[in-house]
């Protein structure tokens, strides 16, 4: 592993330490669990962000070693996903699955981060290179395209989830807009040029 996969690794574990040592410490306020729930939810949309923040910087930088970093990154959102799913399963609905099947169908919001979180799971399965060989490297791409669905459905979660201030996720919301924005620039400047060469 080089010293910035490491860096990059070591690094991304600094939020799940800390909530553990405020919940331990009795550091997040009054209702705990709804904000380690919350947090790891943002983080898991942060790392999924920096995910796709990856391609465009390294287009810009010419940085090739940004590259490897994808992987790891989307693990990670897998990871953070995982805790914020498990909060919810265990200390909100007690692993009640009538309840469960219940809070989906009737709260729209749980239903778009339900179907979210389910979308993840393959790509996490997918994300090694031994199943990169297995489906072949243009089956792989169409899969993780799941990435932007998961992304756009993650931001809506979270809007609806916040009842009276919506700045925070409208700041989520509009990151993503040009991150898309920038995707669809490339995409189109390369369908030009591509266009150009034919003439």
């Amino acid at each position: 592993m080089s010293k910035l996969k490491f860096t990059v690794f070591i690094s991304s574990l600094v939020p799940f330490f800390w909530l553990a040592y405020a919940l331990l410490t009795n550091q997040l306020g009054a209702n705990p669990v709804e904000v380690i729930t919350r947090d790891t939810g943002e983080w898991a949309l942060r790392f999924l962000w920096l995910t796709l923040l990856i391609t465009p910087l390294r287009a810009w930088t010419g940085w090739n070693i940004l590259g490897t970093l994808r992987r790891m990154l989307g693990l990670y959102v897998f990871f953070y996903a995982v805790i914020h799913m498990l909060l919810y399963l265990w200390l909100d609905q007690s692993f009640d699955v009538a309840e469960i099947i219940k809070d989906i169908i009737k709260r729209p919001f749980i239903t778009i981060g339900f179907f979210s979180f389910i979308a993840l799971i393959p790509l996490a399965i997918t994300s090694n290179n031994k199943m990169v060989k297995k489906l072949g490297g243009k089956r792989w791409k169409q899969l993780h395209k799941l990435t932007y669905f998961i992304a756009v459905a993650s931001a809506v979660h979270f809007y609806m989830l916040v009842k009276q201030d919506k700045t925070e996720p409208l700041i989520y919301i509009s990151l993503l807009i040009i991150l898309f924005a920038v995707r669809l620039y490339k995409s189109n400047k390369k369908t030009v040029k591509m266009a150009s060469s034919l003439r």
